[in-house]
């Protein structure tokens, strides 16, 4: 796939709604792998669907947690999936086989979770009302320091390659530290006019370039440069390089992210399922996506290469994108797009293999035919490459390989494995029934109207058992699922009895008492019916053979 020749002339930005994702249970939150070919969807019932984005697909099923999944992150190579639940869980996940390698348990409730962009080791946490938490896969956790006003309410991220944390609080503070040591590098205050401050929402990183943006409660979306925060170091008054904002509706934005380029930012209504995007060199609004009215949206990502958005409302994943126009004149350069048939003209010698009216032009530079064409070499896809790598990564996980499933296999494929089988037991093996027994069960048997079913259901059941034995010979013994290693982090300050934002505590419980308030049939009703009704039909049966007497 050539994606530069993908790129359209002008806008890089999704247009309209091209189709949705049905993940079967509620989706609440997804994030995409750093290609932009696996989608990863975290359900309301604790399973991980992960999509093959290029064909629209599910590609695997996860069954992560049991309760709902909060947040997801991928490793950089795609290989490892990072999970967070409202159970207070965090779950570390092979994605090429599905199995869970380690669980972390936290004392309170996760926001959310984030790989290290380069290293494969480390992640960060966010607990509810606690200062962020540095792990390790091996269970070291290192606290990244509060600041003086000592509020709890953090929001954490790593910049673009992992060289410093950024923290936001509150009250408007935010701090940058450095990955070595965790020292404080630079902070500064949002500040909505004089010595009002507002509360930070989130902080989201661009893929290129140097900016992160910073959402925050005024409903003012503010863009910076790192480079410039830096600079400024401790207590500095760095300018926003952009303000984004709905003037007329004031809508408080419930997640935003940077496009794959890091030229354009959308941002998702925390009201309604509306997306607006802006360009973020001039900061004007370019396009507004509206979905379904009603619909309250969780999640919105862009896709890392290309302009295609994916926006979480109803438990369905919504995809946005361009509208695929046919450039006829891409292939013909002089093509021209005719309203009606026209008459053609064919001239004399259009069909030549050398034009006799056409004048001979001076011969200029001898064209070189013998030209070696380099087609053994594979250039990167730009893409996929950081500006501070040359090659792509030869390990990254790209695709899920899908076997597909024989439900009715062919008659050569059962002889085949027939012949695998091992032999039936030999005939002495079998006990004997004598004549005289054998005539009168064969009598039994045609004396009840139910045999010629009975005989039926046997061989349905034999080959039932065939088909079973032929798949249990095929498949090879599954080998035991290994435990996985669960570890307690020990956070002292963390409170214990907080319920994570997903939770909806009061309508819950009424649901299920309502459900178990209603009468259930119990199991021995229902043995009492089907041995009345065998009664009733034995009864008739009885009634059969007194009739067929008296005539």
């Amino acid at each position: 796939m050539n994606l530069e020749l993908l790129e359209s002339f002008g806008q890089n930005f999704p247009e309209d709604f091209d189709g949705a994702l049905d993940c079967v249970s509620i989706a609440i939150t997804c994030t995409f792998n750093r290609q932009g070919t696996l989608l990863a969807v975290g359900c309301n019932d604790g399973r991980i669907v992960v999509w093959d984005f290029l064909t629209r697909g599910i590609a695997k099923f996860i069954n992560a947690h049991v309760h709902p999944v909060c947040s997801l992150s991928f490793s950089r190579n795609g290989r490892k999936l990072l999970s967070a639940a409202t159970d207070n869980t965090v779950s570390i996940w092979d994605v090429l086989s599905g199995e869970n390698d380690k669980v972390f348990r936290f004392p309170s409730p996760v926001l959310k979770v984030q790989w290290h962009p380069r290293n494969c080791n480390q992640f960060l946490v966010c607990p509810l009302k606690h200062a962020a938490v540095l792990m390790t896969i091996k269970g070291d956790h290192k606290i990244v320091p509060l600041d003086d006003d000592s509020d709890l309410n953090i929001i954490a991220s790593f910049d673009r390659r992992g060289r410093y944390i950024y923290t936001g609080n509150a009250k408007g503070r935010i701090l940058a530290f450095k990955m070595e040591g965790l020292d404080l590098a630079a902070s500064f205050r949002v500040t909505t006019g004089g010595l009002n401050t507002t509360a930070i929402k989130s902080l989201e990183f661009a893929r290129r370039g140097e900016c992160f943006l910073v959402n925050s409660a005024d409903r003012i979306i503010r863009v910076y440069e790192s480079r410039e925060v830096l600079t400024c170091g401790l207590d500095g008054e760095p300018e926003p390089m952009q303000k984004l904002q709905d003037l007329v509706n004031k809508t408080l934005w419930k997640k935003c992210c940077f496009s794959g380029d890091g030229e354009y930012i959308v941002a998702g209504s925390a009201r309604q399922h509306s997306l607006y995007i802006w360009e973020k060199a001039v900061g004007n609004l370019v396009k507004i996506l509206h979905g379904t009215k009603g619909e309250l949206l969780l999640d919105v990502v862009w896709h890392p290469v290309r302009p295609i958005i994916a926006s979480i409302s109803s438990g369905l994943v919504s995809i946005w994108a361009q509208n695929q126009v046919e450039n006829w004149s891409a292939f013909a350069p002089d093509f021209k797009e005719l309203d009606e048939n026209v008459e053609y003209e064919e001239r004399e010698s259009e069909f030549d293999l050398e034009d006799e009216d056409k004048e001979k032009e001076e011969s200029k530079a001898p064209v070189e035919e013998d030209v070696e064409v380099d087609v053994s070499t594979i250039e990167p896809i730009q893409a996929f490459v950081s500006s501070d790598e040359d090659e792509e990564d030869a390990n990254a996980l790209l695709f899920l390989p899908v076997s597909p499933e024989v439900e009715e296999p062919e008659d050569g494929w059962q002889g085949e494995n027939q012949q695998k089988r091992p032999p039936p037991p030999p005939s002495s093996a079998v006990s004997r029934i004598s004549g005289e027994d054998h005539a009168v069960h064969t009598e039994k048997k045609k004396d009840t109207p139910s045999s010629g079913v009975e005989k039926r259901t046997r061989q349905d059941t034999s080959s039932s058992d065939r088909r079973r034995g032929q798949q249990d010979a095929t498949t090879p013994p599954a080998s035991k699922k290994k435990k996985t290693k669960t570890i307690d982090v020990d956070l002292p300050d963390a409170p214990h009895d907080e319920v994570h934002p997903l939770l909806n505590v009061k309508k819950a419980p009424e649901k299920g008492h309502s459900k178990k308030a209603r009468p259930q049939k119990s199991k021995s009703s229902k043995v009492e019916k089907s041995r009345h009704k065998d009664r009733s039909s034995r009864g008739g049966e009885d009634m059969d053979s007194e009739n067929t007497g008296i005539y």
